[in-house]
Parts: structure tokens; C-alpha cells; sequence
């Protein structure tokens, strides 16, 4: 192949693998799948230059799914071992699989520490806000007084939120998707096109042992105002005139909190709508704290504030390291303090 035959661009069926897609029927993973294989093609992947990297849990079978190569690790560890993949070979697109269990609990150090170094990679955690495949236990995101098999009284634990842990430990990317909603590839892709960490938390429906716990802001008939897709540079509205009315989010100077806002006709300005910058960190942490019920669920790409990576500054350094120097295993292994262990003869 010379410089000039051009690169056939691949299909959904190109990342699907032979293997039976082994989900409860019904369950969100499937959509998330058909949004992954149908972005792939868009952003101009190749499965032999892309990983899937998972921990354990019912999101943790992805790599099976996709016709790439892929690693099935051990509870909470996908964020390290995708690190060491990353180092190993800087040109590998590294995506990791999670969930709110995997990713929060046992792995949350390890999902802190890959978001504040920023390693060039994109992380999707599904958040059902359950423990599905180890049958339904509450997890870090389950609400109070969810009732599971380990909290039969219900969870008096006060959950965790994934975006707003994210930012926290540094991240500089931070998105929300919802299993079957139609913008969950273009999330995708913004997080792709991100140099660093990117962190997407989806929602997903456990339809056995949380089902429709989303539903709230998911079902289409609240959709309109209960969802908030932010856009860079757009306001951030929310509402229409059919479903009662053009609303905004608006910062309260006062206490700077925000505020929901009527909007009259077309003059969001009047009203004091903020315009979404995906690049302002504290407005971000605002909207991923937005208590739902009292404001509508942001999502999209929330945040977007490209910093150096973890593996260009490895590479970097490494390279510094060794400029002009030839290597030399043996003189490596020979410095310090080395010693010689002669043949003994045999004791008969």
C-alpha cells in the first residue's frame, strides 16, 4: 500500500464481534453497545489500533462485544491496567469500561488517580445506581432508602455523584449520556476528540434490579423539562412553549448559586440565561450539583478544558532521560553492588 490508496473506512459490523451479546433482555447495555459500534466508523477507528479495558460487573463484558482488543480485569483495576496498556504503546486508542460499582467502590482510587494524572483516554462508567451482576446489592450511587438485598430497611448512605467526584479528582473532560438517547454518539465523539481524560457517565436502566429508576428525566413524556443538554456557546435552556413554557439556568450573583429562570418569547438575555462555557470549571461543578427535581438533569459535554497528559510527560521524560545514551543492559545490570556465585562442588 503506497501513500496515496486511501484508507477504507470501516462499518458498524466491523466492530461487532461472533460472540453472543449476553445481557438481560432489555437492559441498557445493548444500546450503549450499538452507540459505541456506531461511532467507532466516525471518529475513523480501526479495530487493531483500539482497546477496551473493563473491571468486573455486567458493563465489564464489553470487550467481548467489540472486535478490537480488549481486556477483561479484575474488580477496579481497568484504570491501571489501561494506564500500563497506554504507556506501553502511546498510539493505541484505550477505552475503559466500568460501572458505578466497579468504578466508585473498590476502584475509585484507582479511577481518581487515572483522572488526575490525565492519561489520554476515555473512560465510560454506566451508572444504573445498583449492583447488577452480583444480584442487586445498593452500590455508591444508589439513592437513600434504595432497597437491596444488603439494605433491606434502605440505604442510608448519602450517594456518590460520578461527574461531580470526577471533577474533584482533577478530571479534565466531564460528560453525561443516557443509554438510548440518540446524542449519546455525539458525547461520545466530543470525548474522543478530548487530549487527556475523558470522563462519560452514562446512564443506563437495570431492568430487573432498578428498573426505570431514570425515568423521571428519561421517559420522553418529562423529557423536555426535565433534560438540559448543554452546547458550548448556547444558552442553557430548557422547556418549550408546549410543555409549559421556555426555562433557563441563571446564576444567583447572591449567593452564586444557580437558579431556574422564566424565559418571555425569545429574550433569554433579559432573563439572565448563562450561556454554556465548557471550559469554566466552577460552572461545571454547579451544574453536576443541580439537585434534580428542583432543576433538570445537565447533560452533554459539561466540561471540556484540555491540560498535558500523563503520557505524553512519561514519554517526554523518558526520552531526556536517555538522549545520547546507548543502551547497555549488561553495564546496567553490573553497576552498584554485584557479586559473582561460583560452582560449588558437588557433596556426594
Amino acid at each position: 500500500m503506497n501513500d496515496q490508496t486511501p484508507i477504507k473506512k470501516s462499518s458498524p459490523k466491523d466492530w461487532e464481534t461472533d460472540q453472543e451479546v449476553r445481557w438481560c433482555p432489555g437492559c441498557g447495555d445493548y444500546a450503549i453497545l450499538k452507540a459505541v459500534q456506531r461511532t467507532m466508523p466516525e471518529i475513523g477507528g480501526t479495530p487493531e489500533n483500539t482497546v477496551f479495558v473493563s473491571g468486573i460487573g455486567c458493563s465489564s463484558r464489553f470487550p467481548y462485544y467489540m472486535e478490537t482488543y480488549g481486556f477483561h480485569t479484575i474488580h477496579g483495576r481497568a484504570p491501571a491496567v489501561a494506564t500500563g496498556v497506554k504507556l506501553a504503546n502511546p498510539d493505541l486508542d484505550v477505552w475503559i469500561i466500568t460501572g458505578d460499582g466497579d468504578g466508585l467502590s473498590i476502584g475509585g482510587n484507582h479511577t481518581m488517580h487515572l483522572l488526575r494524572r490525565n492519561l489520554n483516554c476515555q473512560v465510560m462508567l454506566f451508572n444504573n445506581e445498583i449492583y447488577g451482576l452480583t444480584k442487586g446489592q445498593y452500590s455508591p450511587t444508589s439513592r437513600e432508602g434504595t432497597r437491596s438485598p444488603s439494605t433491606p430497611f434502605g440505604s442510608v448512605d448519602h450517594p456518590a455523584k460520578p461527574c461531580a467526584f470526577a471533577l474533584g479528582s482533577g478530571a479534565r473532560f466531564i460528560a453525561r449520556g443516557i443509554d438510548v438517547h440518540k446524542k449519546l454518539p455525539e458525547v461520545l465523539k466530543a470525548a474522543h476528540a478530548h487530549q487527556g481524560a475523558a470522563f462519560i457517565e452514562i446512564f443506563q436502566n437495570c431492568i430487573v434490579y432498578n428498573a426505570d429508576v431514570f425515568d423521571p428525566f428519561v421517559a420522553k413524556a418529562n423529557a423536555a423539562n426535565t433534560q438540559l443538554w448543554v452546547e458550548h456557546g448556547k444558552p442553557l435552556l430548557f422547556g418549550s412553549e408546549k410543555s409549559g413554557g421556555v426555562k433557563g439556568i441563571a446564576l444567583d450573583p447572591g449567593t452564586i448559586s444557580l437558579k431556574v429562570v422564566d424565559v418571555e418569547g425569545d429574550d433569554w438575555e433579559a432573563a439572565g440565561v448563562l450561556v454554556h462555557d465548557q471550559t469554566n470549571r466552577m460552572i461545571a461543578h454547579l451544574l453536576v450539583e443541580m439537585p434534580f427535581g428542583d432543576f433538570p438533569m445537565a447533560l452533554g459535554v459539561i466540561y471540556d478544558d484540555p491540560a498535558a497528559t500523563f503520557d505524553s510527560a512519561v514519554i517526554d521524560q523518558n526520552a531526556k532521560a536517555s538522549a545520547g545514551k546507548t543502551p547497555d543492559l549488561q553495564k546496567l545490570v553490573a553497576q552498584g553492588q554485584t557479586w559473582m556465585v561460583e560452582k560449588q562442588p558437588r557433596i556426594e
